[in-house]
């Protein structure tokens, strides 16, 4: 079995509060978990208005699938939302668990 976990650090400058951005959150998590499987959640910077940090899980037979799902999630993020700009990613698989 192989993870594929990302962290993912995005900047939201329109988000004028903590509210703006739950629903920020709320949306792109849901979006991402409707349409590739995988698993998301908030893990950092719940206090800072405009700044969102994403895990995100998926679980694999395959190495280069894991690898692949998290790069097209990634992707989807960059794509999805004109208003959210990707500070940073990080992509780790874990294999053998």
């Amino acid at each position: 079995m192989h993870l594929g976990v990302c962290r993912v650090k995005l900047h939201l400058p329109d988000s004028s509060s903590l509210k703006d951005k739950r629903q920020v959150t709320r949306s792109l998590s849901a979006r991402i978990r409707n349409q590739f499987n995988v698993a998301v959640a908030e893990v950092e910077d719940q206090d800072l208005r405009q700044r969102l940090t994403l895990a995100i899980c998926c679980v694999s037979t395959d190495p280069a699938h894991a690898n692949e799902m998290v790069s097209k999630v990634v992707a989807f993020v960059e794509e999805s939302r004109r208003d959210l700009e990707l500070l940073d990613y990080q992509t780790e698989i874990i294999s053998g668990v």
